[in-house]
């Protein structure tokens, strides 16, 4: 089917237009043909997913083809949909992504539940009466951190990143998603802004930039031709940022205080090691992800 060509003079139902979509992406070996065509569709249409079955029969008229046809286009081109579209579900969150941010990940939702669970013993992480602090480096859409305000009532969340553009996409998702006044966002170089101030925090957390400098473009062209270099590259051996975190977090955490990280699904062994040499955590535990890659760890302050 994927040879017959889209023309205006055909009438192309939803339906129709799914099946031959989902074809033609397959034979451009694009990853999740169908879901793809269900999603740019629906986002032609401004209709959910579910209502493109509803209304299976209903043809489009020329220019809801042509807009269509446009997105396809693009998607062949191994635009990621999130881009195209965008915007991206997290956590059962809506969020707006641009060029400018890293498209959030299903693994990432790991790094809040480990985060969550931290949460939910509070005892050793509030040793005061004060509200607890958390604070998300680099916090790119702002998707762990909009996650964690909007399952934690009554804490205070601070996130950061070093680029305006970033944190302006961040702001934004804060809103749409009604938690602008439970987050504070600053632009900096992860800790640096926090050098002069006496600033404390129950929990930091990040998922730092890890990929190695020379993998990044043997990755699937959706990553390296379109997402935000900044947001993949860890260095040489992808540990730079990591490192630096561990090594100084430590500094702006309360006693007892915990750093979550999200890493690579190869650097457990790399990451414990730098653990180790900085000696500044204990109860390290390494936790994995859905698909059974060690994606979080999590260490207290000691």
């Amino acid at each position: 089917m994927h040879n017959q060509a889209m023309s205006g003079g055909d009438e192309w139902t939803i339906l129709k237009l799914l099946k031959w979509t989902t074809s033609y992406f397959k034979s451009h070996n694009i990853e999740s043909p169908r879901a793809g065509a269900e999603i740019l569709l629906a986002h032609t249409l401004k209709i959910k997913r579910i209502d493109l079955y509803l209304r299976y029969d209903q043809p489009l008229n020329s220019n809801e083809l042509e807009k269509f046809k446009a997105l396809i286009k693009r998607r062949v081109r191994r635009e990621p949909v999130a881009y195209i579209t965008g915007s991206k579900e997290f956590w059962a969150l809506n969020l707006t992504v641009t060029k400018d941010v890293l498209i959030p990940r299903p693994e990432t939702e790991c790094l809040v539940e480990a985060a969550l669970s931290l949460l939910s013993g509070t005892s050793d992480l509030n040793s005061d009466t004060q509200p607890m602090c958390i604070l998300d480096l680099g916090t790119g859409s702002g998707a762990i951190i909009i996650a964690l305000a909007s399952e934690q009532p009554g804490l205070l969340f601070f996130a950061s990143d070093c680029c305006l553009k970033t944190i302006k996409v961040a702001k934004e998702n804060a809103k749409r998603n009604e938690l602008d006044d439970r987050i504070l966002f600053f632009t900096g170089d992860w800790l640096k802004p926090l050098n002069d101030k006496k600033a404390s925090f129950n929990m930091i957390l990040s998922n730092p930039p890890y990929i190695q400098t020379g993998v990044i473009n043997s990755l699937e062209p959706e990553i390296y031709e379109y997402e935000p270099k900044i947001a993949l590259d860890g260095d040489e051996d992808g540990l730079c940022s990591l490192r630096h975190i561990i090594c100084f977090a430590h500094i702006y955490l309360k006693k007892r205080g915990s750093l979550l990280l999200e890493i690579g699904h190869d650097q457990k062994d790399d990451v414990k090691k730098i653990i180790d040499k900085y000696g500044k955590y204990d109860n390290v535990v390494f936790s994995k992800d859905y698909s059974g890659y060690y994606r979080v760890v999590q260490m207290m302050k000691k």
